[in-house]
């Protein structure tokens, strides 16, 4: 079968591999119908040394049963499902908390040991507690934001959790990726009086409006930090949605949070130390946040998808086939293109 296959920093290839297939009685085999690139995706795009060792590619996926170990038990061959970027058995303590992210026999797709979802195929582990089934077909027309519930909008949406958004409150979202995109439709959907989008590029803080975005902050460093101030009275945000990664993102978050607010953090940290602790604490400040329980948040959201209140599928606008997966990489990576949609 043919897959992505990441070699170095711009080396991404389209390769054929050994078919994927059952290896456990709870795994399920799937074709991919619909899997997209990530913006985490893009730090090794960057950033990944000439060290051999080629990569599987891609952790959000719809698919296709294809087949079943004798184990599985709530999905079937034939039935469409949303694959979001984890595995994880749903039955563990931590699954049962909803922190599907945390299983104890749970892990990342993405790598050598299950492959990744930029392919034609892939072998899903413990797949009762991982696979969530839908009623639609494979092109149904919103299939575009289903696929969305497999990272980006329950990402989105645990930034804003962590971050306590509610009715009422002040909202800031740091990044205009695709994360936080859907960070400013759960702060709207959440109750958020006002919502600040922080980012640079028209066409994406163009769509944040869309979304509910009141406020545009384009400036960086300090001068973002006063502006968002400005636009608060002076004191800051009650919820800061942290959808980057890097320490400036995270220094200019403890820099607009107001005393007693909270910072949910879902951009893959690329610093050890979170800055000004201090004032954060003498500030009463919440920080916390993670990789999204994106499994756990399916529930709540895809009604909202079905009946077209949310449509986080807007943030797809561009779409490819496998032989065009390496072009999407340097468009996203460009800023040409807010996320990539591939249909293998």
């Amino acid at each position: 079968m043919r897959a992505t296959i990441m070699y170095q920093a711009g080396d991404v290839r389209i390769e054929n591999i050994p078919d994927a297939a059952i290896r456990q009685p709870t795994d399920a085999l799937i074709r991919v119908a619909r899997a997209c690139i990530c913006g985490s995706d893009l730090w090794p795009y960057r950033l990944k040394p000439a060290d051999g060792q080629g990569q599987n590619m891609g952790h959000e996926a719809i698919g296709v049963v294809e087949a079943v170990g004798h184990d599985v038990r709530t999905i079937g061959v034939g039935d469409v499902v949303i694959m979001p970027f984890a595995w994880s058995d749903g039955r563990c303590e931590f699954c049962h908390e909803g922190l599907q992210t945390a299983c104890v026999h749970g892990g990342f797709f993405g790598n050598a040991e299950v492959g990744g979802a930029q392919a034609e195929a892939l072998r899903i582990p413990q797949a009762d507690g991982t696979l969530y089934r839908l009623s639609t077909g494979e092109d149904h027309a919103l299939m575009a934001s289903l696929l969305t519930l497999s990272d980006v909008m329950g990402t989105g949406h645990h930034a804003a959790v962590v971050a306590r958004v509610g009715k009422g409150r002040k909202a800031a979202v740091i990044g205009d990726g695709a994360v936080g995109l859907c960070g400013v439709i759960a702060a709207k959907r959440m109750g958020a009086e006002q919502i600040i989008i922080m980012g640079r590029h028209p066409a994406r803080l163009a769509l944040a409006r869309q979304f509910g975005a009141t406020d545009v902050v384009s400036e960086r460093g300090a001068a973002a930090i006063e502006r968002v101030r400005e636009l608060t009275g002076g004191f800051g945000v009650h919820s800061v949605l942290e959808c980057v990664g890097t320490e400036q993102a995270m220094a200019t978050s403890m820099g607009i949070v107001r005393a007693g607010g909270a910072v949910g953090r879902v951009g893959v940290p690329h610093y050890d130390v979170v800055p000004q602790a201090q004032p954060m604490f003498y500030r009463n400040v919440l920080v916390g946040g993670g990789p999204a329980p994106v499994r756990a948040y399916i529930d709540e959201l895809l009604p909202d998808v079905l009946e077209g209140r949310i449509q986080p599928g807007l943030v797809f606008d561009r779409t490819v086939d496998l032989d065009g997966v390496p072009d999407g990489y340097r468009a996203m990576d460009a800023r040409e293109a807010i996320k990539v949609m591939v249909r293998p």
